[in-house]
């Protein structure tokens, strides 16, 4: 079977500081001219030399090569300015490479930003129209996905008003819609599922997985491990504009998550944290995240237990030492929340001055996904030190349930163990 995307040492480089000057007339015809040859094959050899390379320039992707295969549902991951986003704005034809060449064989949809290609000034309709001329379909194609588009976009009562109207929702909406319903060969996708609201990324995740089982091929950009992982069988890791490995989605993941948040970073150092409220007293010195086996870890399976301990010294005089710890998502969204001023037998009432408290989590309840900590030292009374996002933890897929499958990402963001029964007839208390 032959790839259905060919990469081969594709590069793309930008000028430091570089602007777009005016271009008159003639330029614009012989630009557009050299750009229908080069697209006739869409192949890019090199061009530039080594004197380029210098300090005016940096590369955003350099020797680059892959091959992707028909129905392939690809992930590509990596941090940010790791050269993703460029990656696929080169395979959209949006974006030109310096080096290299790209194949690909059959119609791109992409959805690379919000609203990629629609018009403003058109209408909801008339921009499903045209996007869909764009991929190259016939009116006949069109009219068969149309009620289904607008049917998954939401926005009915609206197709015929101009989409410079439309809600930043609704506009995340129609565009995820028009891209995944055309039918497109190939599927390129970029980080736009986190822009809308949890109910419109479940039904995005759903309608990407049952894509994926249409035998089209899809790539995935993403910072969402989880969805990653879900959707995706094999895994690209990019690196400062570089592949530094291809393989399968789960060993891939772990060995990016394990060498950009390591053992050093689980433990860090909160004097002159940024996150440090204004009025706080600087009491606490450093938190550290550990295992069950008291290893440092800033990741975490489902299910496995975390302990959050936290260094302090509090030289206006002792106190009985009170810590509360709220976990919310990257989206700021607080999902757990524990204080042992609460809890009985956890009032500790030995005043001091420097120690350190520990706060043990033996189940963590959460879904895979990034995590920060927010950190609350006081005592009986009052917080005498507070720091926002003092730490980060990645909460990674497990087998919880027992069964050999992983909880379906965007389902929600805690889980918690629960029994079912089963009677033969109506409900009879017992």
């Amino acid at each position: 079977m032959e790839s259905i995307i060919s990469v081969r040492d594709l590069g793309k480089r930008y000028k430091i500081g570089a602007r777009l000057r005016y271009r008159t007339l003639r330029d614009s015809v012989m630009e557009s001219g050299a750009a229908a040859m080069r697209a006739l094959s869409f192949r890019h050899r090199r061009n530039g030399t080594a004197a380029d390379d210098d300090e005016t320039h940096v590369w955003a992707l350099r020797e680059v090569s892959f091959d992707v295969m028909p129905g392939e549902v690809i992930g590509i991951i990596g941090r940010n300015g790791a050269g993703k986003s460029t990656l696929l704005k080169i395979l959209a034809r949006i974006t030109e490479p310096t080096t290299g060449r790209v194949d690909l064989y059959g119609r791109v949809g992409s959805l690379l930003e919000v609203g990629t290609g629609f018009h403003p000034e058109l209408t909801g309709r008339e921009n499903i129209y045209l996007s869909a001329v764009i991929l190259g379909m016939h009116k006949a194609e069109i009219e068969r996905k149309f009620d289904e588009i607008v049917a998954f976009a939401e926005i009915e009562k609206f197709i015929d008003t101009s989409v410079k109207h439309y809600s930043s929702g609704m506009y995340v909406r129609l565009a995820f819609a028009v891209a995944a319903h055309l039918e497109p060969e190939i599927l390129l996708v970029d980080e736009v599922l986190a822009v809308g609201d949890l109910a419109f990324q479940k039904k995005c995740l759903g309608k990407m997985g049952e894509v994926a089982r249409g035998g089209r091929t899809v790539i995935l950009v993403s910072h969402n491990m989880a969805s990653i992982e879900s959707l995706c069988d094999t895994c690209l890791l990019l690196d400062a504009g570089q592949l530094r490995r291809k393989g399968h989605s789960v060993e891939v993941i772990r060995d990016y998550l394990a060498a950009q948040v390591g053992v050093q970073s689980a433990s860090r150092s909160l004097l002159g944290h940024p996150g440090r409220r204004s009025n706080s007293e600087s009491i606490m010195k450093s938190v550290t995240l550990r295992s069950e086996s008291d290893t440092p870890v800033t990741i975490v399976p489902m299910g496995a237990p975390l302990s959050i301990a936290v260094e302090f010294e509090k030289k206006s005089g002792p106190f009985c030492p009170v810590l509360g710890v709220v976990v919310k998502t990257s989206q700021g969204w607080r999902v757990l929340c524990v204080n042992n001023r609460f809890v009985a037998g956890y009032r500790f009432e030995n005043a001091i001055t420097i120690g350190t408290i520990t706060c043990c989590i033996n189940d963590l309840p959460l879904t895979p996904g990034t995590y920060f900590i927010d950190l609350y030292l006081g005592d009986h009374h009052q917080d005498f030190d507070i720091v926002f996002e003092a730490a980060t933890i990645e909460v990674i897929p497990a087998d919880v349930f027992g069964t050999g499958k992983l909880p379906p990402p965007g389902t929600a963001i805690v889980y918690i163990p629960a029994a079912w029964q089963l009677s033969d007839g109506p409900y009879e208390p017992e």
